[in-house]
């Protein structure tokens, strides 16, 4: 099968910290994730400054905080994400960028130049930024969580529009954490037929159930080629959208899971038996043997025979060949009967 894209996402996950942000981004990388996901955000053009506060919109402990404040104080300059795209070209992981609005795509397509976009469910209805990622001809992954259908078909409709095919619906969406029973792996399924593009998982459970390393290798059956994981550096600290985020041990061991659980899927196309295969159904293959002792001349009919695990002899299939055919000498019960016992 083809190998799984695994995203790290940090989101907000820097609090601010340049530095926060650039480590993140290398024990991603040393945690053995494809790529890095961003959000670049110009505040006075993505948010009101009277935007509520409440539970939902940022993480535990800050549902009472001005949120406008709030992501004013911890949003990275446009330096800083220079200083990241720096730093992600030296260790060689390619970037994922999230613009929540307009100026964001116009920075990042000038200063950063991502491999991939990523469109959230907030601009599905933004027909000039969907144009203007499209435009740009690169892998774009749509968010879809809390998207009704036919505003997915819209938004790839543009895309298609512009002759950009190259699509992955990410399913889930983060809920602070999302419940296992929100999670719907089957939609993956469903997503393939209806658009005929390729899908993952952005995975939003809670990050500290072991559930958190299983739940999005489960996706892969149905269809998944791309998982999106928050990491983190430490879960204790709660940093911004901590909730469903991977301490960088927890993230290392999910991605090896992932490697494994490709190579026990497998090909779904039947092939020769390997050489592991070959042995054990010579351990395992029953042969022919006397199911009574066998006197010289006698002629052997099924009735003389029986299907037994033993280390040598001829298998069942070939009973045929025996059949009718006199005992060249004694056999006695449990012994082989085999070309080398018959006239």
């Amino acid at each position: 099968m083809k190998e799984t894209h695994i995203i790290a996402e940090m989101a907000w996950g820097h609090d601010g910290s340049i530095s926060q942000a650039i480590e993140l981004l290398k024990t991603a990388k040393e945690c053995g994730a494809d790529s890095f996901s961003i959000h670049l955000t110009d505040l006075p053009n993505y948010m009101v400054n009277y935007y509520g506060s409440g539970e939902g919109k940022v993480s535990e402990g800050r549902e009472d905080l001005d949120v406008y404040k709030y992501l004013e104080d911890i949003n990275l300059s446009r330096k800083d994400w220079q200083k990241l795209s720096v730093a992600a070209k030296e260790i060689n992981i390619d970037l994922c960028v999230m613009p929540n609005d307009i100026q964001s795509l116009k920075f990042s397509e000038k200063e950063i130049n991502p491999k991939y976009y990523v469109v959230s469910p907030a601009c599905f209805a933004e027909k000039n930024m969907l144009e203007a990622i499209a435009k740009t001809k690169k892998k774009t992954f749509f968010r879809i969580g809390g998207s009704y259908l036919a505003e997915i078909e819209t938004a790839v409709g543009i895309f298609r529009k512009f002759n950009n095919k190259k699509i992955v619906l990410l399913h889930g969406f983060q809920n602070y954490p999302t419940k296992i029973e929100e999670t719907d792996l089957s939609l993956l399924t469903t997503l393939r037929k209806i658009f005929d593009v390729e899908v993952g998982l952005a995975d939003h459970i809670d990050g500290g159930s072991s559930l958190a390393k299983i739940i999005p290798i489960l996706s892969l059956p149905y269809g998944a080629t791309y998982i999106e994981k928050h990491i983190t550096l430490d879960r204790n600290k709660k940093s911004e959208d901590f909730e469903s985020a991977l301490n960088p041990d927890d993230f290392k061991e999910f991605v090896d899971n992932v490697r494994a659980s490709e190579i026990a899927i497998g090909n779904s196309s039947f092939k020769g038996l390997s050489e592991a295969t070959k042995r054990y159904r010579k351990i395992v293959r029953k042969k022919i043997v006397a199911k009574v002792d066998i006197l010289q001349g006698e002629v052997i009919s099924m009735n003389h025979l029986i299907y037994k695990r033993c280390d040598t002899g001829l298998t069942p299939e070939n009973a045929s060949y025996l059949i009718g055919r006199k005992a060249s000498r004694k056999i006695g019960k449990d012994d082989v009967v085999d070309l080398s016992n018959i006239e």
